[in-house]
């Protein structure tokens, strides 16, 4: 059981900074557009930030699944 919360804290812990991370790239992004720099240098940057944000989303997903797994082990 140890195992499972670790990995919960682990998974919460890495998706919640993922996605903080993907928000800032993102907006960071749109002031590159603002300011002028080529369309393709800040389409390619909000792409990557856009896979940093959705990769949070999945990691802290996957948290969900190990706190469910660990309230329904202690439950039994």
């Amino acid at each position: 059981m140890k195992s499972t919360k670790s990995r919960w804290l682990f998974f919460a812990t890495l998706g919640l900074i993922l996605t903080g991370m993907g928000l800032s790239l993102a907006i960071d992004a749109a002031i590159y557009r603002e300011s002028g720099v080529p369309a393709y240098k800040w389409i390619l940057y909000g792409s990557g930030a856009l896979i940093v944000f959705n990769s949070g989303i999945s990691v802290f997903g996957q948290a969900i699944i190990e706190r469910i797994k660990l309230v329904t082990n202690k439950g039994s």
